[in-house]
């Protein structure tokens, strides 16, 4: 990532199930960056999060790996709601989201 990163911690220490981390290694990714060391463990425990950082921080990844990680294959309902400003910004984020949940 082009982002600050936290070197001490790795994708492997936040608790995702290993098809996001295949994911992660595919599209390149090596370490969380702050905003995703931040996030991802509370959203994995169900918790609600507020997150502000920079462009090319992370942000997408910081919120859709929890939200992949959480979903029932199973369940045969809606599970995840992502709202988006504009349109552009809903495209990147479902390509995000189908890059990482590719495994």
């Amino acid at each position: 990532m082009s982002a600050e990163t936290t070197p001490e911690l790795k994708f492997t220490d936040l608790g995702l199930p290993e098809t996001l981390l295949q994911a992660l290694r595919t599209v390149g990714y090596e370490s969380p960056s702050p905003i995703q060391a931040a996030t991802i463990p509370p959203l994995l425990a169900g918790r609600d999060m507020i997150g502000q950082a920079q462009t090319g921080t992370g942000k997408t990844a910081a919120f859709a790996l929890p939200a992949l990680a959480r979903l029932d294959a199973a369940a045969s309902k809606p599970q995840v709601l992502v709202l988006a400003p504009t349109r552009e910004l809903a495209i990147q984020v479902a390509e995000a989201f189908q890059k990482y949940a590719a495994h």
